[in-house]
């Protein structure tokens, strides 16, 4: 038997949880400082930074199991960090919170939401085509304007 989930919006005590869940699934990259992240997100649409709590035994607060960062710039929306844990994947927690994140744009008057993934991340791609997602064939480019690390 699985156990139940709640999907809420992110509060400075999952921290470390969440950073440990992006380590685990693979999402943090040496440029890019989580922490840093983290409290970008917090002072921009925190609302939209979401995850997904279980009942851990003895623990009052719970163990985060998953996460996902949305944003919404007035023309689309865009999600980033989805990760569940690897112990829990299949449990129906990244699609879960897929979809509390589109209802959340939605609700701000989003048309669309789009994500990037890593080249030959099929799995990856595979999850989001079963979510009704379609592939583009563009180009991306970027600068950064900060340096983490």
């Amino acid at each position: 038997m699985t156990a139940a989930f709640e999907i809420r919006a992110f509060q400075r005590r999952d921290t470390d949880a969440v950073i440990a869940l992006w380590e685990d699934a693979g999402l943090t990259r040496p440029w890019n400082d989580p922490r840093a992240d983290i409290e970008r997100k917090l002072r921009v649409q925190p609302e939209l930074f979401l995850v997904a709590e279980e009942p851990a035994d003895g623990d009052p607060s719970g163990r985060i199991v998953g996460s996902v960062m949305g944003g919404y710039d007035g023309h689309r929306g865009w999600l980033y960090y989805l990760a569940s844990a690897s112990d829990r994947r299949g449990a129906g927690i990244g699609r879960a919170l897929v979809a509390e994140a589109e209802r959340l744009l939605q609700a701000m008057g989003c048309p669309k939401v789009q994500l990037m993934v890593r080249t030959g991340n099929e799995q990856v791609l595979g999850f989001y085509d079963a979510l009704g997602y379609e592939r583009f064939e563009v180009g991306n480019t970027g600068k950064r304007l900060i340096h983490d690390v």
